[in-house]
C-alpha cells in the first residue's frame, strides 16, 4: 500500500537547514522500528514549509496504530519523535492530536 501524508514546518530557515540535516542521518533505531513495522519505503518532499511525505508499506505487517504505540516502548525512537516536534507543525487541516495527515488522492493517470 501507498500512503500520502502532509505536515507543516515552522517557518524558521535555521530550524528548516537543522531538520533537513537530521534527515540526512536518520537515527538507525528510528529507521530499524520503521522497518519492523512494515515500512518498505518512505520518501519526505519539502515545498517551503509543507513536507509531503510517500510511505510504501507491506500489509501483511503494517498498522498504523501499531506503528504509533510502538513508539512508546522505544526510547530511542520516542526521543527522536519528541525531536522532530521541535521543527514540525500540523497543517491547517490536521486533526487536534495527529501529526502527519493523510492526503486525499484527486487524480491517477492509471485509471484513465
Amino acid at each position: 500500500m501507498r500512503y500520502a501524508l502532509a505536515l507543516d514546518l515552522r517557518d524558521d530557515t535555521g530550524l528548516i537547514e537543522q531538520y533537513e540535516a537530521y534527515h540526512r542521518e536518520v537515527w538507525p533505531e528510528v529507521v530499524a522500528h520503521l522497518r519492523e513495522h512494515g515500512v518498505v519505503g518512505l520518501e519526505i518532499f519539502r515545498l517551503g514549509t509543507r513536507l509531503f511525505m510517500l510511505m510504501e508499506t507491506d500489509d501483511a505487517i503494517y498498522d498504523p496504530a501499531r506503528l504509533a504505540a510502538a513508539v512508546d516502548d522505544r526510547p530511542r525512537v520516542r526521543e527522536w519523535e519528541t525531536l522532530m516536534w521541535r521543527f514540525q507543525l500540523p497543517t491547517p487541516w490536521t486533526p487536534a492530536g495527529q501529526k502527519w495527515t493523510p492526503l486525499t488522492r484527486i487524480f491517477n493517470l492509471r485509471d484513465c
